[in-house]
């Protein structure tokens, strides 16, 4: 008895190549065996066996292009329990391997010293090719890639074990853009250490903000908006929500309130064209949320916050934000934002720079609301005031653009009756 294995769900992504084909008919896999290896325009992801068993038949060949559901092969003894697929996340980049046993003579020969272990991040390899190197202790950043658009392979690993004539390249700057690598330090010299991974979201979000930072022409715009009538409503909203079971916090007051602001500003709510000389405006306000977990952050989106009530997004924030520190987000969840809002509202500050989540253009930031002594023309009263900041890309927004859209925003948060204007 055969089960067929499909393409699990990978997002967004469609017909994406199939760039490894780890395994040949008649071989034994152990369950979570890399089968395939995929290569979308962000990521590469591995695709696993779901269980033990024999593949019995190959569905697929390099070069194919696939999407979520299609078959790619028949794996016999298939009656046994399959696990639901990993996530979008949890495919880019497996666990670490636990520490390998020493290597043979002739792989100690090729160990590179403190290289070895390192992340490969920047080399052109699949999660299954940057492991297994790591446990033999090579060194991707000194191969020369066979594969296709220079692709280290594992045959490429292989024979740099089992040769000492392999051609090998210069490393490439890890930087970026050309910026040289700050070096290695040997930091045992001066004091004793511990070396901790990385958790996967931020080996997997590191590139991305590097590539953002490198890229987007940032700034950062700050103002204040007075929000002591809104959360005296706030407050009175979330007494009444206790009682049905969930939260109503500022955040979806935020929300709305942006989705305000980007209509009044459609610039805000846009994309750059890949050749840079156009905007995509977009037509729809889907929210993305940074939530804290215990792994780094992450970005559910909330969609269509337009068409939504505070009580809807309020449900619906705690529903996503439980998931999200639970480590169960799909891939669909964290896609298709328009905007951003970064809170640390709960934690404390002043004021931050956040990052733009490229490709969008900007995005807002808030701390804890203070309270502070405000001049209404006659006398000084105690007001409570929440710190805005808003970041943007300086080659689609302007400055003067910029201080428009945050006051908006503001004046929209110190009296929620504008939102239904």
């Amino acid at each position: 008895m055969a089960t067929e294995v499909k393409i699990p769900d990978i997002g967004d992504y469609k017909d994406v190549p199939i760039i490894e084909v780890h395994v040949k008919e008649g071989d034994p896999v152990n369950a979570d065996d890399p089968l395939v290896s995929l290569e979308s325009d962000k990521a590469t992801m591995e695709v696993p066996a779901p269980s033990a068993g024999i593949v019995e038949k190959l569905l697929i060949k390099l070069g194919d292009k696939v999407s979520e559901g299609h078959p790619i092969v028949l794996l016999k003894d298939g009656d046994a329990a399959v696990p639901e697929p990993p996530s979008f996340i949890e495919q880019q980049e497996p666990t670490p391997p636990s520490p390998a046993p020493s290597p043979p003579a002739p792989a100690s020969a090729k160990s590179n010293g403190p290289g070895a272990q390192a992340d490969f991040g920047n080399v052109h390899a699949s999660p299954g090719v940057r492991r297994l190197a790591r446990e033999l202790e090579l060194d991707l950043t000194t191969m020369r890639g066979t594969g296709e658009k220079g692709r280290i392979t594992k045959d490429d690993v292989k024979a740099a074990l089992s040769s000492p004539t392999t051609p090998v390249s210069a490393p490439a700057p890890a930087g970026g853009m050309g910026i040289p690598e700050i070096p290695a330090v040997d930091f045992s010299k001066f004091g004793p250490i511990e070396t901790r991974p990385l958790p996967r979201i931020k080996k997997i979000s590191g590139p991305h903000l590097h590539r953002a930072w490198l890229n987007v022409p940032l700034v950062t715009h700050q103002d204040e908006a007075d929000i002591t009538d809104t959360d005296i409503y706030r407050k009175e909203l979330d007494a009444a929500a206790k009682d049905k079971g969930y939260r109503v916090t500022l955040l979806a007051f935020l929300m709305k309130a942006s989705v305000s602001a980007l209509k009044q500003f459609p610039e805000f709510n846009a994309s750059l064209s890949p050749e840079k000389d156009a905007l995509i405006l977009k037509q729809y306000y889907h929210i993305g949320v940074a939530v804290d977990t215990p792994e780094g952050l992450v970005v559910p989106v909330i969609r269509d916050v337009d068409r939504k009530g505070i009580g809807d997004i309020s449900q619906e924030l705690g529903a996503v934000s439980k998931k999200a520190r639970d480590g169960k987000l799909g891939a669909a969840e964290m896609q298709g934002g328009s905007f951003t809002i970064s809170s640390l509202g709960g934690i404390g500050g002043t004021a931050f720079t956040p990052l733009v989540n490229a490709p969008e253009v900007a995005i807002l930031g808030v701390v804890r609301s203070r309270m502070a002594p405000v001049w209404n023309d006659e006398t000084f009263q105690p007001r409570l005031m929440l710190p805005l900041s808003v970041s943007y890309d300086h080659r689609v927004i302007d400055g003067a653009l910029a201080a428009r859209f945050t006051r908006h925003l503001a004046h929209v948060l110190e009296d929620v009756r504008r939102l239904v204007l």
